[in-house]
């Protein structure tokens, strides 16, 4: 019934860790803040116990939210593809602007995982769908909000991410 989303392992991981926090840590915080805020008296006028109700509600819909997350995983295993020049989902490309030569590197992740800052860019993105399919030395053309631009792949990579450690982030 439900879409498989595609992910990578790391993006799976990831996942798990924030609902693990987000039950081990972030829900009993909560719960005891109500109690706290219980304790002060007259509920209907209570800021502090409905600010710390509607944070309660967040917090619950964000543990169902990253559970359906997780149950929907379909996890891509980027390492099988190995050697292989052509851009994939989860594929790392080092793209240079061939008007300005400058270089940039991205890694081609599901929706759930993008985070530009990061260098991972959905596999829904303009430039990944201009990615997919093509190989090292091929040069692409990206419809950008400021207008066209050209790159050309210089390397296609699928080494495994690192992977966050069991101390969190």
């Amino acid at each position: 019934m439900s879409e498989r989303v595609p992910m990578t392992k790391g993006g799976l991981i990831r996942l798990k860790d924030e609902l693990k926090r987000l039950k081990a840590v972030e829900r009993p915080k909560i719960v005891k803040e109500i109690a706290e805020a219980r304790a002060h008296g007259d509920l209907s006028e209570n800021a502090e116990y409905h600010a710390a109700k509607e944070k309660q509600s967040h917090i619950e819909g964000r543990i169902l939210q990253v559970e359906h997350w997780i149950a929907s995983a379909e996890v891509i295993d980027v390492s099988k593809h190995a050697g292989s020049d052509r851009v994939i989902f989860g594929a790392t490309v080092t793209l240079e602007d061939t008007d300005s030569g400058d270089q940039v590197t991205y890694r081609i992740v599901g929706e759930l995982e993008a985070d530009l800052k990061r260098g991972k860019i959905s596999v829904t993105s303009p430039i990944a769908r201009a990615l997919i399919g093509r190989s090292e030395g091929d040069t692409v053309e990206v419809r950008t909000p400021g207008g066209a631009k050209e790159y050309e792949i210089q390397t296609v990579d699928f080494e495994e991410e690192e992977l966050p450690g069991e101390s969190g982030e």
